[in-house]
């Protein structure tokens, strides 16, 4: 596995957002299936569908009902043409490797527990290459190696 993908990543590339154009052309120039594991697909389709509960909220935020069922079905296209891969990892594993790099760095640098599992999870999987555009994230994804 070369890369994997934040949630910020994936957000950029399935909604429209500053970092979409660079995201998208990124996604379409890898020659291998964006890697994922099933806690980021979880939090990556439940920040869109937060999206409606925001909209509702307050009309300037979030997105229409029908834009993120069409967010959702062109995720899982994507999915079942094998462009983007579940990748299966052993949580207990991940959390182990989280737990050591909160201890090392959250402390110091203030990182979220999703943004530190996804750390420790693109390291689990062995990717060489962290896709993110949270500049503590990628810190603490250059710290773990």
């Amino acid at each position: 596995m070369n890369a994997y993908p934040d949630t910020s990543f994936l957000c950029s590339a399935y909604r429209l957002q500053d970092h979409s154009p660079l995201a998208c052309e990124y996604h379409e120039a890898m020659s291998e299936p964006l890697h994922f594991a099933r806690l980021h697909e979880f939090e990556f389709l439940q920040s869109i569908k937060l999206e409606v509960w925001l909209h509702a909220a307050n009309r300037t935020k979030g997105y229409l009902r029908h834009q993120v069922n069409q967010m959702i079905a062109d995720w899982q296209a994507v999915v079942a043409a094998g462009l983007n891969l579940v990748t299966p990892c052993d949580m207990n594993a991940v959390i182990r490797l989280a737990a050591t790099y909160s201890i090392q760095r959250t402390a110091k640098s203030g990182h979220r527990t999703l943004d530190v599992l996804h750390v420790a999870s693109a390291v689990y999987l062995g990717a060489k290459e962290f896709l993110t555009f949270y500049s503590r994230q990628k810190k603490l994804a250059n710290h773990a190696g």
